[in-house]
This record gives C-alpha cells, structure tokens and sequence, in this order.
C-alpha cells in the first residue's frame, strides 16, 4: 500500500461545461496516483452535468448544489473531501502533470506547520492556447508567504494551483461567502495568519484569460478587495498603528482596482485610482516580493493615457 497522503481535487463549476473537460483531464493526468476528484456543479444551467458523466473513472464525483456562488461551492467540495489535504482548481484553468507530485514532495520536506503550498502558474488564451512564454511570477526563488504579503497584494494567483491541509480550515474558517470575488485573497490572508504557507516559482497551472473572468468585473472587485482589506484590518494581523503598512496596501488597492476598470473600457476612472494610489503612497515599492515590474505605476500611467484596453 502506497504511504504517499491523498489528496481531494475540489472544482467548483458554474456554466463553465465548455472549459471543464479540459480541467479535469489535467487532474486525471496527474503523475500522482493518490486523488479524488470532486466536481462541485453550482446551479449550472449548461451540460456540465453531463460533461462529467462522461467519466467513468471512480475516481471523480460529481455534487450538485443550488447556485450559492464561488465561496459556497469551494465549502462544499472542503465537506465532501475524504482525504487530509484539499487542492483547488477552477473549471476554466488546467494543470500541468507534475503539479500535485511537486506540491506535495513540497510538503514532505516541510515542517507540519506549514499548512498550505502553492505553485506559479502561466496563461492561456480562451481557447487554451498558452499566451506568455514567461510564468506570472518573477519571484525568483521558493519562498514562504506571510499573512503581510497578502494583505499587501496577492504576490501571485493562487486559486488554481493551491493545496491545503483540510484541518486548518476548522481552525480558520472556510471561504467567505459574502465575498462574491477576492475570496481566495481573503483565505490566504486568514491561513496565513493562523499557520504557515509555501511557494514554488515552477509553473505548473495555466490560467485562462477569457471576457468572463471574475477579475474583470471592476464594480465587483472594488467593493470585494476593499472588504478583504477592512477585513484583514480589524483582525488586528498588522497593527492599526502601523500606518506606513496600511498606506502601500490602499496604494496597492487602488492601483489593482485602476487596471480592472481600465479594462472595462473606463479609462477616466482608471487614471483618477492610479493617481490615487500615488497620493497614498509615493514612493517606490519593493517590486520583486510584490511580483510586480519595476516602477509598475509609471507604466500603468502611460498604459492609461496612450494605449488602448486589450482585448480579453
């Protein structure tokens, strides 16, 4: 009998049928033998039922559950989950078939109080085709995340390439279900806070950029990152008095908010948040740990006033 931990595979789907063969071909592909996979269908009204009966392999379940968003169906598959760690991919992205066998050798030469190991990850296109040779990380070594480099910015997109110890989620909480985007963000922060969490520079999920993305739903990300912040704030993880902190994440804040509306098409708004994020903080940041470029607002400026919004 194999002494390698299992792991529980959670996807949540909402009206993604037509990205989900895809995701969870990646899982089965995995080069790690030890895995359930759980589809968690949230009130889909498309054929992702039947997207994952086509599989016969016992290792998948399906879950239906009425729509309750992102956060409610993550929850769903943590419940369901039969084994000691949890990964997370969503129904638009894919893995790369070392994900799950690096991760967890990660975990294996880490001390138990590391309670969660992500990796880096690239992109691709709404068709799957990969669209940077580069991965979205320039963190240039494997490192360990604080609860201070999430409430700062997230240092790199997470959800789709994160695994978890299930029991760490009775000590911190599950996924907010008041949050309708940046709930991931959220979760890190409160794990972080709690345990220990680790990152690999090796990229080994591909996320998909499409019109549908939550990130690109300006409104909604506004109002969800500020309440993670305010959140993060009265947990008292950072002091309150610590005000030079609390200033570069509301520059962060209005910097990342400025890009989400400026691919809405709202370029005004978008110039008036970057200057915002300028007046609460002008000086310069710490790009590599912030997975950021160098002077990253000086060329989000010029992006703004001379280039027109790319296409999804």
């Amino acid at each position: 009998m194999s002494l390698l931990p299992a792991v529980s595979v959670v996807i949540p789907a909402h009206n993604y049928a037509r990205f989900l063969t895809s995701a969870i071909d990646s899982v089965l592909s995995q080069n790690y033998p030890e895995f359930e996979l759980i589809v968690v269908d949230d009130g889909s009204t498309d054929d992702t039922k039947q997207v994952v009966a086509r599989y016969t392999d016992p290792r998948v379940r399906y879950i239906h559950q009425e729509n309750a968003g992102l956060s409610a169906a993550r929850n769903t598959g943590i419940r369901n989950a039969r084994f000691a760690y949890v990964a997370f991919l969503d129904a638009d992205d894919r893995w790369l078939p070392g994900l799950l066998s690096s991760v967890m050798e990660t975990f294996a030469k880490l001390p138990e109080d590391f309670a969660m190991v992500a990796t880096a990850s690239m992109r691709m296109d709404a068709e799957g085709r990969q669209v940077a040779t580069k991965p979205s990380s320039r963190i240039s070594a494997d490192k360990e995340f604080g609860a201070r480099d999430f409430i700062l910015r997230n240092p790199s997109p997470l959800s789709s390439s994160v695994v978890i110890r299930r029991e760490i989620f009775e000590t911190c909480g599950y996924f907010d279900t008041t949050l309708r985007s940046s709930e991931d963000r959220d979760m890190w922060i409160r794990i972080a806070a709690c345990r220990r969490v680790y990152f690999i520079t090796r990229p080994l999920a591909l996320l998909r950029r499409h019109p549908h993305n939550m990130s690109k739903q300006a409104d909604r990300m506004k109002h969800s990152m500020r309440k993670v912040i305010m959140k993060a704030y009265h947990s008292g993880t950072v002091s309150h008095w610590n005000a030079p902190f609390w200033m570069r994440v509301f520059s962060l804040y209005y910097f990342q908010i400025s890009w989400t509306h400026f691919d809405e098409g709202r370029r005004a708004e978008a110039i008036v948040y970057l200057v915002t994020s300028f007046l609460f903080w002008p000086l310069p940041f710490p790009t590599a740990r912030l997975n950021v470029p160098t002077l990253f607002r000086l060329r989000a400026l010029f992006h703004f006033l001379f280039r027109r919004r790319t296409a999804a």
